[in-house]
């Protein structure tokens, strides 16, 4: 039985398990149009290397994770973070997703650039396929609250993780993302091209693809399955999973430096959480899409 999966698996390009969930399933099939986040045909080993080192989040967790451990990223999508996170270090990256085209991207480009330590998964999350306690780092930012019970697949994937293991979870904000909910009313009713006029990354992105602008309007606007969670109901499931809030990425606290999130900070008070929330709305935070992120730690 291998040290890392439940079930018994037959090693190929991508490690395949069957996926029978009519939910799963209808996630699968829109992601299948347009994988997201699309490479451009210019992607290399140095775009990508330069894409991650000046993403905040991806570069400090890259450095803080170090070398020599097991890492898993759920719903790694086309994987560019994965793959990111396995550049030159000797780390084992398991990069899990259930949409087999994303998968099929992630390690096309990673045979483009002859990169040995990452394994694709293609796996529903509710399936749980993994061992108990495997993986030193887990990533799943932007994914559970595209599932039909987030609460139920992040209580799956604590379970992989090592004690004194570390966990990152991204999830939509039900306050900070209400910018993107009025877009997505504009988008519905003016279409593609207002909404190019109006999204703030887009805006910023000029030399994004069309492809990559599909892609990403897809993603925000026009995904059949989305909730919001608040940072009080996150802090809550990593309490009961015994997992140790860290810190978080907009800090729930005025007088915290963002910088060091892999130091471990007070959660604030109530008002003090509830404030951050609703400022997120004015922010870049709410600009791109109100998703936040909480680091914990396994006990």
């Amino acid at each position: 039985m291998s040290p890392v999966f439940k079930k018994s698996i037959q090693e190929g390009d991508i490690i395949k398990f069957n996926i029978t969930d009519g939910f799963t399933k209808k996630i699968t099939n829109f992601y299948k149009i347009e994988p997201f986040p699309q490479y451009s045909e210019s992607d290399n080993l140095n775009t990508i290397l330069k894409k991650g080192n000046e993403n905040d989040f991806a570069f400090r967790l890259k450095k803080y994770i170090g070398f020599n451990k097991k890492i898993l990223e759920v719903g790694a999508g086309t994987c560019q973070l994965s793959v990111y996170l396995a550049l030159g270090t000797n780390n084992n990256v398991y990069a899990l997703d259930a949409t087999y085209e994303s998968l099929k991207l992630g390690k096309k480009f990673a045979d483009k650039i002859s990169l040995k330590n990452i394994k694709f998964v293609n796996a529903d999350i509710f399936d749980d396929v993994f061992n108990d306690g495997v993986f030193d780092f887990i990533i799943c930012n932007g994914v559970l609250h595209h599932t039909k019970n987030p609460k139920k697949g992040f209580e799956i994937i604590t379970k992989y993780l090592k004690k004194n293991g570390y966990i990152s979870i991204g999830l939509y904000n039900k306050i900070g993302r209400f910018r993107t909910h009025i877009r997505r009313v504009v988008y519905k009713v003016f279409g593609y091209r207002m909404i190019c006029l109006m999204d703030p990354v887009l805006r910023n992105l000029k030399n994004l693809s069309k492809q990559q602008t599909i892609s990403w309007i897809r993603d925000q606007y026009a995904h059949p399955l989305e909730s919001g969670h608040t940072f009080d109901e996150l802090k809550k499931w990593f309490d009961e999973k015994e997992i140790e809030f860290i810190n978080s990425i907009p800090s729930p606290i005025f007088s915290n430096d963002e910088n060091y999130f892999f130091k471990k900070i007070y959660f604030g008070t109530h008002v003090e959480r509830l404030i951050k929330q609703f400022l997120m709305i004015f922010t870049r935070y709410g600009s791109e899409g109100g998703l936040y992120v909480f680091i914990g730690k396994k006990k």
